[in-house]
């Protein structure tokens, strides 16, 4: 490596805890970089080579320094290099890079993944040139590598990589009046026409840095997005590169093991206990990538119809868009290192060793159907007991702006929709009218979710194909789940918020109140039943001019009351806010609210008039 490149590089070795490392001695002979021996503490500095003391584990802190605490692992299963590359990605994101060299066994087969999955670089050495090729094979199984080089061929590589990324976050400068050409649009329409895949509703800063990363690996520049746009036009590869990486494909087994313990605990149990034993238990893991969380999840449920003595049939199907992950998952082969992720006990019930890996058993296996489906295009399985689309959603654009429901609502008069993440737009969602074929129509979402956060139900509102209107069906709103007591929450809960019946009346409310919390409950029913943050002094009650507004306004006021929460009700002037809104006007609903409101909530949370 050039002795200036303005990185800062760590050396992880599988070492004799009972020796002293003499690696520092010998690699500063090789390079002009000054190369220490990482101690606790040391912060690290550009153009300079770390070596991992012997019997460690090593990670970086955000601060930018070295932490070395005792491994907890016996020293055989010990894997340093998994640990400090889960601390790079954490720390650095895409400006990290994981190259793996020659070495038995799979250590950094996990770590890397985290690298790959924050945007960083991955690379491996050719394993047919590696003295030991245990490590770098492993690496390029686990189908998160991006470069697989000869020795010689990685410094370029990272250097190349790095000169980019580094200015993958220039913005344009401030008050210029020319910002350039934003090409995110037309790539992703590219991608949509020319591929099997539309990312239309990913999240932007996701796309936007994994093309930047992918404009680095072309040795362009970052603010060059129009030259890499051109790229895509006349290189079918490059293309299809480029949707390989966007579609994420990174997981692992009982990743975010708190999830895992929450449902082997409390609602796996559940689920089984209380399912007839006649039917089948039917499972859907959508996002399953290359199949880790689906076999966590079967591993899970086949333990609980064992020790409940049920003899419950399970049926799980599992479905992803990216057709080589569904491929991998197909076969379950999985490298050695997941012994760091699976129980000794659930590796010997549940897979065969080999040289190579792990085998999941034909036992498990034949539980699970897999299929490549795209989620926000193709019908959903249905009769289902359990859904977990948790690796679907996390990397979905969660607001409904440039949508057709932000159309649907500025036709409303509702044109500020910051803090409204629990909607969300789907493109074609299925409506089942009462008697007839199942249709698909644009539809916005909402996540009905209790005090804690937690989502127990949803709400739909069917769209017309242009946002114009609701769908000219017989129901257009429709929500299914543990709906009582819980409501749709927008921005954060304090000691005052307003809660009254329906989405656009609330976000109508919120146009002249943009910094109060609102909870926008799904009937009048449900609006009488809501429950209270702990934290909550005064509940502004949005009624509506009707008598199913009235009933739920005196119950709400007389629970409020018992609970010393002092209660306002909130009146429109014609039938609803939104009514007001369309029909009178900002500035009207403005100071029609103002006259109802605490005088020191007029300062705190009302937006001033124009």
């Amino acid at each position: 490596m050039p002795a200036d490149t303005g990185m800062a590089f760590i050396l992880v070795q599988h070492l004799d805890p009972t020796h002293e490392s003499m690696m520092v001695d010998l690699l500063a002979h090789h390079t002009a970089m000054v190369v220490v021996q990482a101690s606790e503490g040391m912060r690290l500095a550009r153009d300079h080579l770390y070596i991992i003391p012997p019997g460690t584990y090593l990670s970086v802190h955000a601060t930018g320094t070295l932490h070395l605490s005792p491994p907890t692992a016996p020293h055989g299963a010990r894997l340093p290099f998994d640990f400090l590359l889960r601390s790079l990605a954490e720390q650095y994101g895409e400006l990290a890079s994981c190259v793996v060299l020659s070495g038995t066994g799979a250590d950094g087969s996990l770590g890397l993944r985290a690298i790959k999955e924050r945007g960083g670089l991955v690379i491996a050495q050719e394993p047919e040139e590696a003295g030991y090729g245990g490590m770098p094979t492993s690496a390029v199984l686990t189908g998160a590598v991006d470069l697989v080089l000869p020795l010689g061929g990685i410094p370029e590589a990272l250097a190349k990589f790095h000169r980019r990324i580094g200015r993958a976050h220039a913005a344009v400068p401030h008050g210029e009046k020319n910002p350039p050409k934003d090409w995110l649009p037309t790539i992703l329409e590219r991608l949509r026409t020319a591929t099997v895949h539309d990312f239309r509703l990913y999240k932007e800063g996701t796309l936007r840095r994994r093309i930047e990363r992918r404009m680095a690996m072309a040795s362009m520049a970052a603010d060059d997005m129009g030259s890499y746009a051109e790229l895509l036009k006349r290189d079918g590869k490059e293309l299809e590169h480029l949707a390989t990486d966007l579609l994420i494909n990174v997981t692992s087994f009982f990743r975010d093991p708190g999830v895992f313990d929450v449902l082997a605990k409390t609602i796996i149990p559940e689920l089984v206990r209380s399912h007839s034993i006649d039917q089948p238990l039917r499972l859907w893991i959508a996002g399953c990538s290359t199949g880790e969380e689906t076999y966590s999840l079967a591993m899970l449920f086949r333990e609980e119809v064992t020790a409940a003595k049920r003899e419950i049939k399970l049926q799980i199907f599992a479905s992803d868009v990216d057709a080589d992950a569904v491929a991998i998952a197909r076969e379950g082969r999985y490298p050695a290192s997941i012994e760091a992720e699976v129980s000794t006990e659930r590796l010997t019930r549940f897979f065969s060793k080999d040289d190579h890996g792990y085998q999941v058993l034909p036992e498990l296996r034949a539980t699970i159907v897999f299929a490549v489906q795209d989620v926000l295009g193709d019908s959903p399985f249905s009769r289902l007991d359990m859904v977990s689309c948790r690796n679907v959603l996390i990397y979905l654009r969660p607001e409904a702006q440039r949508t057709l429901a932000e159309t649907y609502l500025r036709r409303r008069g509702i044109t500020l929709l910051h803090g409204t993440g629990n909607l969300r737009f789907h493109p074609r969602c299925y409506y089942k009218p009462d008697g007839g074929p199942t249709e698909a129509w644009p539809a916005m979402t909402a996540a009905v979710t209790d005090l804690t956060g937690r989502i127990t139900g949803v709400h739909r509102t069917w769209l017309a194909p242009d946002g114009s209107d609701k769908a000219p069906i017989d129901t257009p709103r429709k929500a299914m789940g543990d709906l009582l007591g819980s409501t749709v929450r927008i921005g954060v809960p304090s000691s005052v918020m307003a809660a009254g019946e329906g989405i656009e009346t609330m976000l109508s409310l919120r146009q002249i109140l943009p910094n109060m919390a609102m909870a926008p409950a799904l009937s009048a029913a449900h609006l009488a039943a809501i429950l209270f943050p702990p934290a909550l002094r005064r509940l502004y009650i949005v009624r509506d001019n009707d008598p199913a507004g009235d009933a739920a306004r005196d119950t709400l006021i007389e629970r409020a009351n018992a609970e010393g929460i002092e209660a306002i009700p909130l009146s429109p002037a014609l039938g609803d806010f939104n009514e007001d809104l369309q029909r009178l006007g900002r500035d009207a609903l403005r100071m029609g609210v103002r006259l109802q409101l605490a005088p020191e909530d007029v300062v705190r949370f009302m937006s001033p008039a124009p």
